[in-house]
């Protein structure tokens, strides 16, 4: 069973990830099935239950989740991923525009976050945030930080875009995709910050699949999705190439959510 939190677009999502279904059924001789989580705490919850083996999980929530289950694994993940961002944008009546150095002109302005497990949409830009002020989000901001209860990357954009909130925080990949399809304008919503690179998105496997299907498949579904080069089984993670991922590589990750009391 695969899962993942639910993009604006659900059904384009479905067709994506049913691609990614056959793709693993033919190359593992299995029988594959997706079923997408309400949201971050859900799919970690689903994997933490042994109810899904395999997550397209953020930073946060694949710590989260392979800290609850001994064993688990980060197995691929995006090629971008290694080095992911965040944008701070705000909407175009503030009169910001990008900059290099930290906006603090914010100070004073509506904020929010996307959902509060978000590695891009809340914890690192928590983390720089606190690096550039010296103080947390709920204390440097002026007026009460919001969140994106639902809809995640999509909402911030929007909301934003809309005015409905002065400046928010999103994943560049999100950010970047809905410029491209139209979804938002570039100038309604202008960049006027970008994080430095950290680790984000992973694929993470449960340790039940050995059980299930013999030692080493693990390993074997690891090269499947490493070697997997059909465009269309790739759309399902929004990336062009998936690499090798080790649980190490997120152990950065790991201590800012430990520094800032985010692991659960």
């Amino acid at each position: 069973m695969i899962t993942a939190i639910p993009d604006e677009n659900v059904s384009e999502q479905k067709a994506n990830f049913k691609a990614l279904e056959s793709y693993l059924e033919k190359q593992l001789e299995i029988d594959v099935t997706f079923s997408i989580s309400s949201d971050y705490s859900a799919a970690v919850e689903r994997f933490k239950n042994g109810e899904v083996h395999l997550v397209w999980f953020g930073g946060l929530t694949g710590v989260q989740a392979r800290k609850a289950v001994p064993g688990s694994r980060a197995i691929a993940q995006g090629d971008v991923d290694p080095k992911y961002k965040s944008y701070m944008i705000a909407h175009k009546s503030t009169g910001l525009t990008r900059s290099e150095e930290f906006p603090t002109a914010i100070k004073d302005m509506t904020f929010t976050f996307g959902s509060k497990s978000s590695t891009s949409g809340r914890l690192m830009p928590t983390y720089f945030i606190m690096k550039e002020t010296g103080t947390k989000p709920e204390e440097f901001f002026t007026k009460p930080v919001q969140f994106q209860v639902s809809g995640g990357h999509d909402a911030t954009a929007r909301a934003v875009a809309g005015g409905g909130v002065q400046v928010g925080v999103l994943s560049y990949k999100k950010y970047d995709s809905m410029v491209a399809n139209g979804d938002i304008k570039a100038e309604d919503a202008p960049i006027i910050w970008v994080t430095p690179d950290y680790a984000d998105y992973n694929l993470t496997v449960h340790p039940a699949l050995e059980e299930m299907f013999g030692e080493g498949f693990i390993d074997k579904l690891q090269k499947s999705l490493v070697d997997c080069e059909d465009k269309g089984v790739l759309k399902a993670f929004n990336r062009d190439d998936l690499i090798p991922a080790t649980n190490e590589e997120f152990e950065g990750i790991y201590e800012v959510a430990k520094e800032l009391g985010m692991m659960r």
